[in-house]
């Protein structure tokens, strides 16, 4: 912004990069916050384990009374460890390098409109060397070995697994299952504009 702050939550799928859910605020409380992760979990499915940085808004009992009603494991990160949250600390300075600083946003609506033409860009268009060259959405939508439902996730590794090549998901399908999201650990993060 020109003047002013705003605030970003997203919530990302680690395996794929894919940032699910967003909001914009102009404050920093828990409710923009509680409101990605309700669309996440609503369009989405329930993971196994939700991974957040220790701000105020994550550690709210408002927020975390709704990952721990729908039986979600919660991962906090260490004071001040970047490396614990890697994947969405690397999404935000490329947000603000390709995006944020590049522009003066006149207002919440601009910035707003903006960044979401620019996650459309993020998930749909800009490939990543960690995906093997997919876009987050090609990652995302591929067909991957599925974790059952009940059965707990003891390899951790998968994360930083490469990827595997797409077996002919077209971007843009959607999964009936909510069980895609329970392969991996899900992310949140807010950031400053």
């Amino acid at each position: 912004m020109a003047r002013g702050f705003l605030y970003l939550a997203g919530v990302m799928d680690w395996f794929a990069r894919r940032i699910l859910a967003w909001r914009l605020s102009i404050t920093l409380g828990a409710d923009f916050c509680i409101d990605a992760v309700e669309e996440a979990l609503r369009l989405y499915g329930r993971p196994e384990i939700f991974n957040s940085d220790q701000g105020s808004q994550f550690t709210s009992d408002a927020f975390t009374d709704i990952l721990i009603t729908k039986g979600i494991a919660i991962s906090m990160d260490g004071k001040g460890s970047w490396r614990d949250n890697v994947f969405v600390e690397r999404f935000w300075r490329t947000l603000k390098y390709e995006e944020v600083y590049l522009k003066a946003y006149e207002s919440v609506a601009e910035a707003r409109s903006s960044i979401g033409c620019y996650l459309e860009f993020y998930n749909g268009r800009r490939p990543h060397f960690a995906l093997d060259r997919r876009t987050p959405d090609q990652a995302y939508y591929a067909s991957l070995p599925l974790t059952p439902v009940g059965v707990p996730l003891n390899d951790a590794g998968i994360l930083f697994k490469e990827p595997e090549p797409p077996l002919g998901m077209a971007g843009g399908e959607v999964m009936g299952s909510e069980s895609r999201w329970l392969r991996v650990t899900v992310a949140c993060g807010s950031g400053c504009t």
